[in-house]
């Protein structure tokens, strides 16, 4: 059994039940840190979740932020650290809730002459001691899963608000139909960044390109850039690059 089999089995094992490290050494008769390996690149593609000395499935619906916090970490990094570039010294810039926005507020944390406008606390915990960034958190109600503000306190502030860029995250992206998320009200504050942003970054890892998990749309009908990783397939590419409003970064090792 090569490991691409191996893996396989192990993610199907997973489906079933949580297991540990050392049984699935046994089951498949290779070294611990084999399997540690096998989980590793399992979790970089979303399949699973590592715990404490075994790992589970990554199951269905939608994922917490702390589930999100241990899938795509290096794409994130990567995409987190190109993204960077495009925040520019004296501009406003609108962070969406979630990991991969979080990612590119970490590469400018010790940056200044930079205003930040989120309604995410992942962004707001990670800027919240940067003196050089005037950061604006905006109210709302809270997504506990996402840790991100939405509703209609959420969507007033937004409106009041131009900025030179936004950063948005997605639970999906499609040529067709643009960013989903996983409820109505995240897709109606999104609308609403896109329309008061000059410049718009989907920042989403190539798990995430041509995904249609969830059922809530913001429609991208307007020039937007696509920032994601270098793992992304031609074939995820090709429908993006047809439509011809689409700037595609990708992201590679630093």
């Amino acid at each position: 059994m090569n490991a691409k089999e191996r893996r396989r089995e192990i993610a199907s094992v997973l489906s079933e039940r949580p297991v540990s490290v050392e049984e699935l050494a046994g089951r498949f008769g290779v070294s611990l840190s084999t399997i540690r390996r096998d989980f590793e690149q399992l979790a970089q593609a979303g399949r699973i979740l590592r715990t404490y000395g075994g790992a589970r499935t990554a199951g269905a619906g939608e994922k917490s932020l702390r589930e999100r916090e241990q899938i795509a970490t290096r794409q994130k990094a990567a995409i987190g650290r190109l993204a960077a570039t495009f925040v520019k010294p004296g501009s406003v810039n609108i962070f969406d809730a979630g990991t991969t926005a979080g990612a590119v507020a970490s590469r400018i944390a010790d940056r200044s002459g930079i205003t930040v406008v989120t309604n995410g606390l992942t962004t707001t915990q990670l800027l919240e001691d940067s003196d050089g960034i005037e950061l604006i958190v905006i109210g709302g109600t809270l997504r506990h899963v996402s840790s991100g503000m939405v509703g209609p306190l959420a969507e007033q502030v937004m409106s009041s608000i131009t900025a030179d860029a936004a950063f948005l995250g997605a639970d999906g992206v499609t040529a067709s139909r643009g960013v989903s998320e996983g409820t109505p009200e995240q897709a109606s504050l999104k609308r609403i960044m896109v329309e008061n942003a000059r410049d718009v970054y989907v920042v989403a890892d190539s798990t995430k390109l041509g995904v249609e998990s969830s059922h809530w749309w913001t429609a991208l009908d307007r020039p937007w850039h696509l920032v994601t990783d270098d793992e992304a397939t031609e074939q995820q590419l090709a429908p993006f690059r047809a439509l011809g409003n689409v700037e595609i970064h990708l992201a590679g090792p630093a």
